[in-house]
């Protein structure tokens, strides 16, 4: 497989880990938070796997462009709208969440919308590249990054700080009953495959897709979430860690670097997922406002022969962002987030029925011109 497709799946699952994904596992600590993770690695993984053969089978062909040949327009411009508004609200909330971030924890001076702002303005000016070159500015950040952010997970595994004891002791209740909200956090984790609606379009050529990138699929996965999910347990103890509102950066900032430059962990970890946020976002936007060129046909909308089309919905992107950032609070956007993740664990599993039809129309319709 392309490493660009690894991109997509890891984004989203790093994005998450100081996001909404560890404090919605940790309100049901007691209550199936491991058994639901367990759950949802299984889930997750039979959910890439099927995405990730059906696209394969129609290389560089997006999903309105299989909508369009297979559904009716009734159908598929409504339903790609609909597309649209939720690869938004994935980008929105991550937004919303490290725009609290900042201001919480590296510039609590600042008027919120300042920061949110000065983030949008960036991501815009990703999310409105064409499709190869997001990827290849996904592959430049992450260079930059991830080197960084492995050796602080290096450094949170091997301080003396991380009491195991702590860590045996949360997952003991496995034998609790599965949860949903934990369940849809977990899922959520995979979702970064979803991408593909319209990042397949890069995809040309038929990938190699074989059980042993399942494996390397799930064995990441699996290493992240207990990553997510255990080693701020083991730093916070784990009777009261439904309690803090970002565990991870309360995490990062029990860890020192005694012969480096900072000592603070803290301040390192922030700026450097930001750039990962970044990229979460830029992924979600661009995927969103390319459904939207499809629905109205931006392409078709010119200035003095200068396209213009794709520029309408920024106001849009723009004004929504800052309302929301400016109305919610970090618990109603906790709230909203886990709402928002339970739906998704019966849209996306739902859409393999979409799947079979579009592939049984591809079929019949190649058979037919073969005849």
């Amino acid at each position: 497989m392309s490493r660009y497709y690894y991109y997509l799946i890891f984004i989203n699952m790093v994005a998450n880990i100081i996001a909404s994904v560890p404090s919605i596992l940790y309100q049901s600590h007691k209550e199936g938070s491991v058994s639901s993770m367990i759950l949802g690695l299984v889930a997750g993984t039979i959910l890439v796997t099927i995405y990730t053969r059906f696209f394969n089978a129609y290389p560089g062909m997006t999903l309105p462009d299989l909508l369009e040949k297979t559904t009716a327009k009734w159908f598929y411009k409504p339903f790609v709208l609909f597309l649209a508004f939720m690869w938004f609200i994935a980008g929105l909330i991550t937004l919303a969440t490290y725009t609290f971030l900042l201001i919480r924890f590296v510039t609590p001076e600042m008027p919120i919308i300042q920061v949110s702002l000065a983030i949008i303005l960036y991501v815009i000016f990703g999310c409105l590249m064409r499709t190869e070159r997001v990827l290849y500015t996904i592959e430049l950040i992450l260079l930059v990054t991830l080197p960084l952010i492995l050796f602080i997970f290096y450094k949170t595994y091997s301080s003396d700080s991380l009491e195991w004891d702590f860590v045996k002791e949360a997952a003991l209740y496995v034998n609790q009953l599965p949860n949903l909200s934990s369940f849809s956090a977990s899922f959520f984790l995979f979702l970064g495959v979803v991408n593909l609606f319209m990042f397949n379009r890069f995809f040309t050529m038929k990938q190699n897709f074989k059980w042993k990138h399942v494996a390397i699929i799930a064995i990441i996965s699996t290493l992240n979430l207990f990553t997510t999910y255990f080693i701020p347990i083991g730093y916070n103890g784990f009777e009261n860690i439904d309690e803090l509102v970002y565990p991870w950066i309360s995490t990062s900032d029990s860890i020192r670097m005694e012969y480096f430059m900072i000592e603070r962990v803290l301040f390192v970890f922030l700026l450097f997922y930001l750039g990962i946020a970044f990229v979460s976002i830029m992924i979600h936007w661009h995927v969103a406002i390319e459904f939207l060129k499809f629905v109205f046909d931006f392409e078709k909308i010119k200035f003095k022969g200068f396209k213009i089309g794709k520029f309408i919905p920024i106001p849009f992107f723009i004004g929504a962002s800052l309302l929301t950032v400016v109305k919610l609070n970090e618990y109603q956007l906790f709230r909203f987030s886990s709402i928002f993740y339970n739906l998704l664990i019966f849209f996306f599993p739902s859409m393999i029925i979409l799947f079979f039809f579009i592939k049984r129309s591809m079929k019949n319709a190649k058979q037919a011109k073969q005849n």
